[in-house]
């Protein structure tokens, strides 16, 4: 008898105000890394209404007009009219900004290995702060991401694309997506329920959406043989969706880690990605675990691949790497972690070099997800060959 089971992810569009607040963080990062690769950024933003506060501390040698940036993203996003509550000319801004706190700076610049006297020049640089990443990789789809959170993703790019080309010139920016995934013995086997929720113009017709929504948005990206008759579709469930985005609800840099990251499908350590430069272990770690797990099943070593990574502030070395492969490993997962930490020099400078990561990359990464997407180094599958001859070695 199948063994049947559900699980679900979401992921919201650009226009959310939790990721209004994600993509003007990282776009600020942008405009610091672009003019200095060795600035320090750690900045937060919120949003209601009409007003927006950026709140943070900051270090390196560009200069940034802020409020500019904001106003360019929320533009762009297309809150660029009163009538929506929240819009790039109008609203107010508050900055608070400080720079790095200096004991913060002394572990990152100065590592405890350096103090020690043990460091190449990878070993310098310690960690911005203590804590457990994860990363997740897995055979479910062409990208190696959870299929919930692929569909997800693919639903809320697809309803930014009909609104900005005026397929549907009814749509406004805020929007969600939710995909329920049916599993039969661990495999997908179906959509079991597809959500979609789209703010819209007051003289929408709910039909009318609906309709459209089905036709170009779900049609568009769902396979057809994954939906059957008891496929469920909630399309607008609540109806009227006009008041949204930041009019509607507050935002917040951080608040979406979920959606950033797997989609539940995996372990969260707590740490958010937006408005963090790359000597941050919470965003330049969890990188780090996607690109391993994605060579890893890539490379045939197995179908489901899960790595946690933890630092200590100040130290390079991570104090812990483990691997978990849920019994689809070729090789055992301890022997597969030797290998990573092998193949892979996982002290902060090192990701940041072999990852790029002082790039001005932050704001495309802001909307969509972190993981899955090509264009980032990350999502590379370029040491598949040297994971294959470290596990060979190792037995």
């Amino acid at each position: 008898m199948e063994n049947i089971r559900l699980f679900t992810s979401e992921s919201v569009t650009e226009g959310h105000p939790d990721k209004v607040c994600d993509r003007i963080a990282d776009a600020v990062l942008d405009a610091y890394l672009a003019q200095d690769a060795s600035s320090r950024v750690a900045l937060e933003v919120c949003c209601k209404g009409e007003h927006l506060y950026m709140l943070g501390e900051i270090t390196g040698r560009g200069s940034v007009d802020l409020p500019a940036v904001a106003r360019r993203v929320i533009a762009d996003i297309g809150y660029d009219s009163a009538e929506l509550g929240f819009d790039a000319e109008n609203v107010k801004i508050v900055c608070n900004i400080e720079k790095q706190s200096p004991d913060i700076a002394m572990g990152v610049d100065s590592s405890f290995e350096e103090k020690e006297g043990e460091a190449d020049k990878y070993g310098k640089t310690g960690a911005g702060d203590q804590g457990m990443m994860f990363g997740y990789a897995c055979t479910e789809t062409p990208e190696l991401m959870p299929l919930a959170i692929s569909l997800s993703h693919k639903l809320t790019q697809r309803l930014t694309y009909v609104r900005k080309q005026g397929i549907l010139p009814y749509l406004r920016p805020d929007g969600k997506a939710q995909v329920t995934v049916r599993y039969a013995d661990g495999k997908p086997c179906g959509i079991d329920a597809v959500v979609v929720s789209t703010q819209h113009d007051e003289s929408a017709s709910m039909q009318d959406l609906r309709v459209d929504i089905k036709r170009e948005v779900i049609d568009a990206v769902i396979p057809a043989d994954m939906m059957d008759e008891s496929t469920k579709l909630y399309i607008n469930p609540t109806g009227r969706f006009v008041l949204g985005g930041p009019a509607g609800d507050s935002g917040v840099t951080g608040r979406k880690i979920i959606v950033d990251t797997y989609g539940g499908y995996c372990p969260h350590g707590g740490g958010a990605f937006s408005g963090k430069d790359p000597t941050k272990v919470d965003r330049s770690a969890c990188y780090m675990a996607r690109y391993i797990c994605k060579n890893v099943v890539a490379a045939g070593l197995a179908e489901r691949c899960q790595m946690q990574v933890a630092y200590a502030i100040g130290v390079a070395r991570p104090v812990s790497v483990t691997v978990d492969t849920f019994g689809t490993g070729k090789v055992s997962d301890a022997e597969l972690a030797r290998a990573v930490q092998v193949v892979f020099d996982l002290r902060p400078a090192a990701i940041i070099d072999k990852l790029e990561l002082t790039s001005p990359i932050y704001e495309k990464t802001s909307n969509y997800g972190h993981f899955g997407r090509e264009g980032f180094a990350w999502e590379r599958t370029d040491m598949t060959r040297q994971l294959l001859k470290a596990v060979n070695k190792g037995e």
